[in-house]
């Protein structure tokens, strides 16, 4: 979480933040109390100093990241490369959807016809290619990470079995 934190304080491209990654993680491999509500913890005390916005708004942002959470149970049980990607992908395009039709919605930006929601969705673009580099390297690095350390144990531990039998 402090890293989910100190991640939006650091400067960064417009939305290429590890929040969406934590939660996918977090279902993987955490507790699932904690899973779900860890990055949603995270933005809420980072929001704290970086400055609350408009309410509808938020919790389009906070629901998205909650969906990409309760999608994590999916990847849970099948976790293989490409599931992980697939997910950092769909992670995004949920991101993107939600956030942009609340923004279209509830605020006085975009007209409310078929116009103003292309509109909105067209100005979104280049957060939402952002959204997904970001996703793509977080993830990545997350899942990526835990496999390593995975497979550093696994390397020690057949090197302690190896020494025990030879000492025998």
């Amino acid at each position: 979480m402090v890293f989910a934190i100190a991640a939006r304080f650091l400067p960064h491209p417009p939305n290429f933040a590890p929040i969406a990654a934590i939660a996918l993680f977090g279902v993987c491999f955490l507790p699932k109390r904690l899973a779900l509500i860890l990055p949603l913890l995270a933005m809420l005390i980072s929001d704290f100093f970086i400055g609350f916005y408009h309410w509808p708004v938020m919790l389009a942002v906070y629901s998205s990241f909650l969906l990409v959470g309760l999608w994590g149970f999916w990847l849970k049980k099948r976790l293989k490369w490409h599931n992980t990607i697939f997910s950092a992908f769909l992670a995004g395009l949920v991101f993107f959807l939600i956030t942009n039709f609340a923004v279209w919605v509830f605020t006085p930006w975009y007209s409310k016809t078929i116009a103003g929601l292309t509109q909105c969705f067209i100005m979104a673009l280049p957060f939402f290619k952002n959204t997904l580099l970001g996703n793509l390297f977080y993830v990545s690095s997350l899942f990526g990470a835990y496999q390593l350390v995975l497979f550093w144990f696994k390397q020690k531990q057949r090197s302690l079995c190896k020494l025990a039998i030879l000492k025998k």
